[in-house]
């Protein structure tokens, strides 16, 4: 049984689109989400290609429900928007997706810094002004766009493997609990993954810079290791008092 949460699940679950769909990270957390009854609706720059990775998330997992489109039209098509691009796109992405984002829509960032987006080692991280993707992300969204980062310590390869069981944590930062609360249920669907709160906003600098760090075991112990916090209580996500 996964870990509990508090939300709503009696109804349907909300689509949810994923800018970058079309690269790794995105596309495994696609078929996992769509797996379990999550419409999803993949963003691309090119509309063509979005709907060519719908047909093979389709065709991964045939009870789903999966969409192809431009980015603007999918940020246009759901209330949560994962952003799964490269560092070096997500300027851009974010420039392009202005007038297509609105205020109340969740953006969960993915993006990881790493020197790699500028030809540089995936084992070292850039420098960003903000101190992180995320809030460099927070910066560039139109008011009103709540921003969460997470997803950074997830192999892209594992969550693609269907047939291979996930077994860690998910580190999620943000300044509203209720924002990550609402990230946290979604991701959670996903059997095996467990979301932990680690703070503001401002935390991503270091959630992020998690990234190189596993790279770089993953290459010295031929490995996908993923990341497990001990020690914290059963219930990580208690509903708000009403009181």
């Amino acid at each position: 049984m996964g870990p509990s949460i508090y939300c709503s699940a009696v109804s349907p679950p909300d689509p949810v689109t994923i800018v970058g769909a079309t690269g790794a990270l995105g596309f495994g957390l696609a078929l996992r989400l769509g797996r379990e009854g999550v419409p999803i609706v993949i963003g691309s720059r090119d509309a063509g290609r979005g709907r060519e990775a719908a047909a093979r998330a389709a065709a991964r997992v045939p009870g789903g429900t999966f969409t192809g489109m431009d980015n603007a039209d999918a940020a246009r098509a759901a209330q949560a928007v994962v952003l799964s691009v490269p560092f070096r796109s997500q300027s851009e992405t974010l420039t392009n997706l202005k007038d297509a984002l609105a205020a109340g829509q969740l953006l969960v960032d993915a993006t990881v810094p790493l020197a790699a987006a500028v030809s540089g080692k995936a084992t070292r991280m850039l420098g960003v002004w903000q101190g992180s993707a995320a809030q460099q992300a927070e910066e560039m969204v139109p008011e009103g766009v709540r921003v969460v980062s997470a997803l950074h310590t997830v192999s892209a390869a594992l969550l693609s493997d269907l047939d291979h069981g996930l077994d860690e944590d998910v580190l999620v930062c943000g300044d509203r609990r209720a924002d990550k609360r609402e990230v946290a249920a979604l991701i959670q669907r996903i059997p095996g993954l467990r979301c932990v709160d680690c703070g503001k906003l401002e935390m991503a600098r270091i959630t992020e810079s998690l990234t190189p760090l596993i790279i770089s075991m993953n290459v010295r112990y031929k490995t996908r290791a993923g990341i497990k916090i001990t020690g914290l209580p059963g219930e990580l996500w208690p509903a708000p008092s009403s009181s």
